[in-house]
């Protein structure tokens, strides 16, 4: 199955559009910066399941009340989901790694810094920041499961939609 991670799109829906038809995801992810661009494409794509937390932008763009961390299973592996700015994401990862490790999840993601970065701790915990699929050309996260596992995790640009 495939899960693709938005984050920080800022209105621009034009490179998402581009990537959820190239990529036929089973499930999205926005990580926030701007909220209501998730409820676009939630309108856009209604079979594809869709999961989002808000961004520090995102006061006056989602609905009150609405969770800034999930931690839930999707597409068979389980997820730490975050804008990150609540962690000090721009700083440090130290309070994001250790909340993750705590909730026991396959990867953590997070948004916030617009700066692409997808590895794999010696724990087996993956770390995902999708970038920004708003400035920049754009990247997005693509995370691919299988028998209740991550099988592969990576970042995409344009060039790799052809």
């Amino acid at each position: 199955m495939k899960i693709l991670v938005l984050s920080d799109s800022h209105s621009a829906l034009s490179f998402m559009h581009r990537c959820i038809e190239a990529v036929k995801p089973d499930a999205i992810i926005h990580l926030g910066d701007y909220f209501d661009d998730g409820l676009t494409i939630k309108e856009l794509f209604p079979g594809t399941a869709l999961y989002q937390v808000p961004g520090n932008c995102d006061r006056y763009r989602c609905p009150p009340g609405q969770p800034e961390i999930l931690v839930q299973p999707v597409c068979g592996v389980n997820l730490y989901m975050t804008h990150g700015h609540r962690h000090n994401v721009k700083l440090t990862l130290t309070s994001l790694l250790r909340d993750a490790r705590a909730s026991r999840v396959d990867a953590v993601l997070y948004g916030h810094t617009h700066q692409a970065n997808c590895r794999r701790e010696e724990d087996g915990l993956w770390i995902l920041n999708p970038g920004s699929c708003g400035y920049f050309g754009g990247t997005v996260g693509l995370i691919e499961t299988g028998d209740r596992r991550i099988t592969a995790c990576r970042i995409l640009r344009e060039e790799d939609l052809r």
